[in-house]
Parts: C-alpha cells; structure tokens; sequence
C-alpha cells in the first residue's frame, strides 16, 4: 500500500478548520441580528452558499446555539446567551466592578461604564444606567468603539503611549474617520491629548464618539498591575450634565473607586 502523500495528510484538518471557521463566521453574523435574519441574507452578507450556511445553522442549532423561528428567521440560542452571562457574571472583575458601577449611577444619576482595550478599540464589561426615569445611553456590554475617540480608551492608552513615534505606530494609517466634528483624527493631536490626559490622570469625550454624549473615565489598576487594567467612566447627555460638570464631579468618582476597590486601584 502507498504511503499518504503530504496533500493528503493535511487536506482533512484543513477542511475541518474551514468548516470550524464558517460556523464561528455564521455565529458572529447572527449576533449583529438580534430581531433575526434569514438564510438568504446570511449568506449574502457573508459571501457563502446557502448550503454551506445551512449546514453551519444546523450545527449551532444541534448545540442550541441558534434557533429558528417559525417565520424561518434564525436567532441567537437561549443556550448561547445563557453561556455567555454566566461566563460574564462569573469573570472575577465582573463581581468587582458592578456594586462601583450601581453606586457610580446612583450617585450622580448617569450611566457607569467599565471598558477594556482590545487591540484598537475599547470593549464595554459592565454596565450601570441610571435610575429609572433619566435618559439612557445606546452603549450594550460587549459593545466595542475606537479607542482614540473614548474617554476611556484614551485613559487606557495614555499610560501605554508615550510619545508621537507610538502613536503614530499604533494607530497606522492618518487621520483616522472623523466620526463627530470633535474627534481627534491626527497623531499629533491624539498625542497632545494623551499627554494632557497623563498628567490629568482622566480621559475624557467631549462629544467625539457621538454628538450629545460626553464622559470622563479614570483608568484603574487591578491586582497590583502596572498598565491599567481597565477603565471606569461616566457618561452623560450633554445638555442635561456638561463636561464641566462631570471633570468637576472627578474628586467624587475617585473616592467611590478607593471605597469599592481599595487605594491600590487608582494606582
């Protein structure tokens, strides 16, 4: 008998991979359709057979990841969510972090964010609103923005770029999309802020990310680490609490942090 030859031996493993990776790609797409979406449009919008997307959906729907409705539009699992907020309610800073967020909200009647950096943007962990009653921002856990136009990526990257040459490196190709007639979309300027936001020891959003909203985010450092390791924020609509009001209310959030979560937090 012959020997395999080499296509041979790693065709399977690659096929295997492909199929792990278009239903990883179909899991993703569904995500972004939280009413639902229909075999035709999943596999328009990625580029695929309508055989090849099916038989990825019946994967996820094997392991309850993925439903179908009765009007034949496909949804996120009950299984999936329930597997992810209790990866989420588990996570030791999830625990941490939300009785800061629910005094943060309740305290000054805005939203309270925590966010991470994942590579060139931030990621939302938690979420406080306000009270019942007040206006309520669009942001969802597990949101992600750009970090260059977000108080708390700029309070995140503040301590991780240090001069003009990182920024530029960082961020590549200038100047970035300028989303709001506020962002700051050069080196130099992201640079500038970055600086400012160091020796402030806050980031800040005026109105950059979205027209109305604005934040102030403080970075905080857990378990003794160096580079911060998250950021709690403040969010308000403009007119009903400007950013002058929320650098002024700075002094307050940091004290509810060292309450929370100890001294050592800010650093």
């Amino acid at each position: 008998m012959s020997e395999p030859t080499a296509s041979s031996e790693s065709g399977a493993p690659e096929e295997r991979l492909v199929g792990a990776d278009r239903v990883i790609a179909v899991l993703t797409e569904l995500a972004e359709h939280p009413r639902g979406v229909t075999l035709d449009e999943l596999a328009g919008a990625l580029r695929s057979s309508k055989p090849t997307v099916h038989r990825a959906l019946a994967t996820l729907r094997r392991a309850g990841l993925a439903e179908m409705t009765g009007r034949g539009v496909y949804i996120l699992g009950d299984e999936y969510l329930r597997l992810a907020f209790r990866n989420l309610d588990g996570r030791p800073e999830t625990a941490r972090i939300q009785p800061l967020l629910e005094q943060l909200a309740a305290q000054f009647g805005e939203t309270a964010h925590y966010a991470v950096l994942s590579g060139k943007d931030i990621v939302y962990r938690a979420k406080m609103d306000p009270p019942q009653g007040a206006v309520r921002l669009t942001s969802v856990i597990g949101g992600r923005n750009p970090a260059y136009r977000t108080g708390v990526g700029k309070a995140l990257l503040s301590d991780r770029l240090l001069d003009l040459a990182q920024v530029t490196e960082w961020f590549g190709p200038f100047p970035l999309e300028q989303k709001t007639p506020n962002s700051l979309t050069t080196p130099e300027a992201l640079y500038r802020e970055l600086e400012a936001t160091r020796q402030r020891g806050f980031g800040i959003d005026d109105q950059e990310n979205e027209i109305g909203i604005n934040c102030v985010a403080i970075p905080i450092y857990l378990d003794g680490a160096t580079t911060a390791s998250g950021a709690v924020s403040v969010s308000a609509v403009s007119f009903r609490c400007p950013l002058e009001r929320l650098v002024d209310a700075v002094p307050e959030i940091r004290a509810a942090i060292s309450r929370q979560l100890g001294a050592s937090a800010l650093g």
